[in-house]
């Protein structure tokens, strides 16, 4: 049955004055066994016992100053440290400054390795993974990569629940994109969907992090922000993806041409008739409305053509 573990705060002595304890402790020790020592050689009978036990006296004691130095622990801030004993959870010491603790606890961190530098880091961190092959909803290759900032909420689930939480939050990352970008198409759709992983940076980045969140909650792990990195067609596709959008683009200036040029040409034939400057019959508008159309349609410049005659 796996049991959650949660966080219990402690608070350290004053380092500093348990820093003259033990070195008082120390010298104390140090000065039994010296004693000791000389007056064992300079008495005889039972005073030579009362000093054999004041030199064991002295070597217990100093000894004892010795163990107590592992006690003492520094923190920078926002850093913990997840101290356990005999293998239980004992608690996490947060407050930056000069502490003492059992000096029978250690340090724990799995995604630290070695003895030392076991504190965890409560700051804001990112998370920048490699960008990743992936199919948007329409199947087509996309690459696409996230930066993630996070920090950790929780000390006790983030080094008791996973493994490793910095492997644990990367390979989660990588996950939730798989799982977000394949909802949604690289950009607008044609049937009008308004949602697209390039064009709704904000709603995209919202779920991300709420998907992401969902996922890395068990190890005591907070998700700040979540959002997309970098966003491309993969290289085998992504010449012909630029051609649809260049096709696309040619296509709907086209359109805003045409509607433009009509209308020009209707406010002409209007201005014309209600100013009584000529009287044109529907043969002569059609020719005129031709003419007009390839002017202002036209990728080139007009090359005007004076007609001298009639045009029957």
């Amino acid at each position: 049955m796996n049991i959650q573990i949660k966080e219990k705060e402690i608070k350290g002595l004053n380092g500093w004055a348990m820093l003259v304890a033990v070195a008082a402790g120390a010298i104390t020790g140090f000065i039994m066994i010296i004693l000791g020592i000389v007056m064992v050689g300079a008495e005889s009978g039972p005073a030579n016992l009362a000093y054999l036990a004041l030199t064991a006296a002295g070597v217990i004691v100093f000894i004892a100053s010795l163990i107590m130095i592992n006690g003492f622990k520094i923190l920078a801030p926002n850093e913990g440290l997840v101290l356990t004993l005999f293998g239980k959870y004992y608690g996490t010491l947060k407050t930056d400054g000069f502490h003492f603790v059992n000096p029978f606890c250690s340090a724990a961190n799995p995604a630290v390795f070695g003895r030392f530098g076991k504190k965890v880091s409560l700051k804001a961190l990112t998370l920048n993974n490699d960008k990743q092959k992936v199919n948007d909803e329409e199947g087509n290759p996309i690459e696409i990569s996230v930066v993630v900032i996070w920090r950790i909420s929780d000390t006790a689930k983030a080094v008791f629940a996973v493994d490793n939480y910095m492997n644990f939050i990367s390979t989660q990352s990588d996950s939730a994109i798989r799982q977000v970008a394949r909802q949604y198409p690289y950009d607008v759709s044609e049937n009008g969907d308004e949602k697209s992983l390039r064009g709704s940076s904000q709603e995209i980045a919202d779920m991300l992090q709420a998907e992401l969140q969902s996922r890395v909650e068990m190890a005591g792990i907070e998700i700040m922000d979540a959002r997309i990195n970098n966003l491309a067609y993969a290289p085998e596709i992504a010449a012909a993806m630029l051609q649809r959008q260049q096709a696309s683009a040619i296509i709907a200036a086209r359109q805003k041409i045409v509607d433009g040029a009509v209308s020009m040409v209707d406010m002409a034939l209007k201005k014309l008739s209600d100013n009584n400057i000529v009287e044109l019959d529907d043969e002569r508008k059609a020719a005129m409305v031709s003419n007009l159309l390839v002017v202002l349609c036209g990728n080139r410049d007009a090359q005007p053509i004076v007609n001298s005659g009639s045009i029957y």
